[in-house]
C-alpha cells in the first residue's frame, strides 16, 4: 500500500496521551509537536484512525512541508504538490482555516487566497481542465505557518471526533467527549478492577465514555466521516476497519458505573443520552448532593468535572463545593482514588490537601488543573 503521512490534532496538554494511543494501535515513529502527532500510515489508517482514536480532535492528511518567505514562494511550493492525487476533479477544496504564527506570512487572507490559486493550477496539469465545479466530495485544506514553515493538509474526519452520536442534549457548559475520554486514560481507568463514580455528573459525559472504554468500543464505529465519499480510498476498507472494530468489542467485560448529580434536568439528559448509546444497564445514576454521596465498595476512582463559576457568588458557591467534596471523599472514600478537573488555583487548599500529581490542561480554552490523589490499589473488584 501507498505510504502516506498523518496527523492526529489534539487539544494542548494532551499531545502525549493522544500518542501513546496511537502507539496502542500498533503506530511507530511517532513525531509529538504542540497540538499534534505525526505518523506514517496508508490509507486503510485514515479509516483506523478515525474509528478508534478516543483523545485526538481530528486526523488530517499531510500534503507537504516548505520554508516560505514571500507569497510567490508560497505559491510555487503548493503548485508543486500534486493535489490531484487526492482530489477528484469535481471536489469541493475550500482553504478553510489558516494559522499563522511568527511568519513573514502574516496576511491570512492573501495566504488563503494564493493557496487556493495554487492548488487550482497544480489540478488544471492533472486533470487538463481550465475550470472545476466543486460539486463532488469535500476536501477541506487546513494550513499552519509557524515561523515561515507552512505545512499543508486535508481533513480526514469531517465534524470533530468528539462527535460520538450519543449527546443528544448537553449543558451549558459541556465538557468534550475527547477530553473526558483524555482524563479518564489518565485516570488509568479500564473498567474491571474498580468501581467509577461521578458526583457531579451534568450529562453522563465521563460516564458514557467510560463504559466505552470498558467495553472497548471503537469511539467512531458507528458515525461517519468525510473522507469515507473520496475515491482514492477503498470502501472496503472502510468496511474492514468498522468490522475489525465490532469483533474487538468486550460486551462481556463486567464494570460498575455510578454517575449523581444536585440538578434532577442534568440527570435526566444524563438517562436520554446514557439510553442512545446503549450503557442503561450498566450506569446506575441518582439525582443526589454530593454531601450525600457514598458506595459501598471498597475500591474505586471519583472522577469529577465541578461547575468552575465565573461570577463572585458563582466562586464562593464552587469554593463550597471543593470544601465538602474534600470531606466527604476523604471521610467515606479514604481508600479511593480521586481525579478532579478544576479551573481554581486554590483547589487544593480549599479541598483540604495536596494532590499527589496535578497537569495543566485548557477545556475549552480555560486553563485547568487535572489534580490526581492516588488511594489504595485494588486487588479486585469486590465488596467490603
Amino acid at each position: 500500500m501507498e505510504k502516506i503521512k498523518l496527523i492526529a490534532t489534539a487539544s494542548f496538554g494532551l499531545e502525549a496521551i493522544v500518542r501513546d494511543e496511537l502507539k496502542d494501535l500498533g503506530y511507530e515513529n511517532l513525531i509529538t509537536d504542540n497540538g499534534k502527532v505525526e505518523f506514517e500510515g496508508t490509507f486503510y489508517d485514515i479509516c483506523k484512525t478515525n474509528i478508534w482514536l478516543r483523545t485526538a480532535d481530528r486526523v488530517l492528511l499531510k500534503m507537504g512541508e516548505f520554508e516560505a518567505r514571500t507569497f510567490d514562494e508560497l505559491f510555487e511550493k503548493t503548485k508543486a504538490i500534486n493535489w490531484g492525487n487526492i482530489i477528484e476533479k469535481n471536489g469541493k477544496f475550500p482553504v478553510a482555516r489558516i494559522s499563522s504564527v511568527k511568519s513573514d506570512l502574516f496576511s491570512k487572507s492573501d495566504s488563503q487566497s494564493i493557496i487556493k490559486k495554487a492548488i487550482v493550477e497544480s489540478m488544471k496539469k492533472t486533470y487538463n481542465l481550465d475550470w472545476f465545479e466543486e460539486d463532488g466530495a469535500e476536501f477541506e485544506i487546513k494550513v499552519q505557518i509557524l515561523k515561515n514553515k507552512v505545512t499543508l493538509m486535508i481533513d480526514t474526519t469531517g465534524e470533530g471526533l468528539h462527535k460520538r452520536g450519543y449527546r443528544a442534549f448537553i449543558n451549558q457548559a459541556p465538557l468534550k467527549e475527547t477530553m473526558a475520554a483524555a482524563l479518564l486514560k489518565l485516570a488509568r481507568f479500564r473498567g474491571m478492577d474498580r468501581a467509577l463514580l461521578d458526583p457531579t455528573c451534568g450529562t453522563g459525559t465521563f460516564l458514557i465514555e467510560a463504559a466505552m472504554i470498558a467495553k472497548n468500543i471503537a469511539p467512531g464505529v458507528n458515525r461517519r466521516f468525510v473522507s469515507e465519499k473520496w475515491g482514492v480510498i477503498d470502501e472496503n476498507y472502510w468496511l474492514d476497519a468498522r468490522d475489525e472494530a465490532y469483533s474487538l468489542e468486550t460486551p462481556e467485560n463486567e464494570t460498575i458505573i455510578f454517575g449523581s448529580d444536585i440538578s434532577e434536568d442534568a440527570i435526566n439528559i444524563a438517562k436520554h443520552n446514557i439510553e442512545i448509546a446503549g450503557f442503561e444497564d450498566i450506569i446506575h445514576l441518582e439525582c443526589k448532593d454530593v454531601k450525600d454521596i457514598s458506595s459501598d465498595y471498597k475500591y474505586g476512582a471519583i472522577i469529577s468535572n465541578p461547575p468552575y463559576g465565573e461570577r463572585l457568588s458563582e466562586i464562593d458557591e464552587v469554593k463550597k463545593l471543593y470544601k465538602t467534596m474534600g470531606k466527604v471523599f476523604q471521610n467515606k472514600f479514604s481508600t479511593w482514588s480521586y481525579y478532579i478537573l478544576a479551573q481554581d488555583k486554590e483547589f487544593e487548599s480549599v479541598f483540604g490537601t495536596k494532590s499527589n500529581k496535578n497537569r495543566k490542561l485548557y477545556n475549552g480554552g480555560i486553563e485547568c488543573y487535572f489534580h490526581q490523589y492516588y488511594g489504595e490499589r485494588p486487588p479486585q473488584l469486590d465488596k467490603k
